[in-house]
């Protein structure tokens, strides 16, 4: 699930929660609701916001691609309407959440589910914290 050992070495201290984390990872992975190419963008495009060394390296869905990843901003015209939805509101979640309002809300029902929604914001929540636990804990190959 990760791309290096490294934030599982620092976790090592607290394996019980660790666990935990990572299987709440893999739920959202293998047995989530959204695509997995949607969660795929969401997730490089909140470590590029992050600055997650770890999580810009790992790659968890191969429709993703190099052409994907250079221009990996909502307002791409390269992104499904669903794909610049999700996009828009992780960056949102990550830069300015108090943005996040009715019309926002409004956007997502326009492409997703109730459940969609839920787990997309469950997963944004996931990979922001992870993100900025990984960069705070300096859990990378090399120190950013």
């Amino acid at each position: 699930m990760l791309s290096t050992t490294l934030p599982v070495q620092v976790w090592a201290h607290r394996p019980e929660a660790a666990a935990s984390w990572l299987a709440t990872l893999e739920a959202m992975h293998l047995r989530g609701v959204l695509p997995g190419r949607l969660k795929e963008l969401v997730r490089l495009r909140i470590a590029s916001i992050t600055n997650c060394k770890a999580c810009q390296l790992a790659r968890k869905d191969d429709s993703v691609d190099a052409d994907d990843l250079a221009c990996l901003a909502a307002d791409s015209a390269r992104f499904s309407p669903a794909e610049q939805a999700a996009l828009r509101y992780a960056e949102l979640f990550v830069g300015d959440y108090t943005a996040i309002d009715d019309a926002v809300f409004a956007s997502l029902k326009r492409h997703f589910t109730i459940p969609e929604i839920v787990e997309l914001n469950m997963f944004c929540a996931l990979m922001l914290a992870g993100g900025r636990m990984t960069y705070v804990q300096q859990a990378y190959e090399d120190a950013p």
